[in-house]
């Protein structure tokens, strides 16, 4: 269940594969949206983004959690140039799962309308609607959405290079 020097555990590689599932499909939708316009396909896809962001950001304060309480019991990362590389990646990787949604949930807020996901009102909105908190959400959540989907691609080419020329078994650490 908890990690150690030589893998990760249980808990970690469930939320790992679980987060990069509802990202792949979060992204997915927002992708096929794109190419293929409004359709009753994109719709019901876009119907659910704000309750797949919420999931997601859920799980993503318990990985971030669960990452810290094992932060001792992880696998060592590299001590040169390329460990603090990839400890700096993972950490602006954990910071935009946690801040994309997070300004989402403002921009929601801000707006005056409830967030309702799951059949249940997560939030109630604001009094009125607060301007500056939309505009918040509209000017930063797509955008850092799309540097998030840039790290991502990094993460998977790193984990690539990983499995295939450093032969090191990084990816079987985290595939159990």
């Amino acid at each position: 269940m908890w990690d150690n020097g030589l893998k990760y555990g249980l808990v970690t590689r469930v939320l790992h594969w679980s987060i990069a599932t509802l990202l792949a499909y979060q992204l997915g939708g927002v992708i096929v949206g794109m190419v293929l316009g409004e359709t009753p396909l994109t719709e019901a896809w876009g119907s659910e983004h704000k309750a797949t962001g919420l999931l997601l950001f859920i799980l993503a304060v318990v990985r971030a959690v669960w990452g810290l309480v094992n932060l001792r019991q992880r696998p060592a990362a590299h001590r040169e140039l390329i460990g603090k590389a990839a400890v700096a990646g993972h950490l602006v990787l954990y910071g935009l799962l946690l801040v994309v949604p997070a300004i989402a949930l403002v921009r929601q807020y801000g707006s005056g309308r409830p967030f309702e996901a799951f059949g249940l009102t997560i939030m109630q909105g604001g009094p009125d609607k607060i301007e500056w908190m939309t505009k918040l959400g509209s000017d930063f959540h797509g955008e850092m959405a799309w540097v998030l989907l840039v790290m991502i691609a990094l993460h998977i080419v790193m984990t690539l290079v990983h499995q295939f020329v450093w032969k090191d078994g990084t990816l079987k650490r985290m595939a159990g």
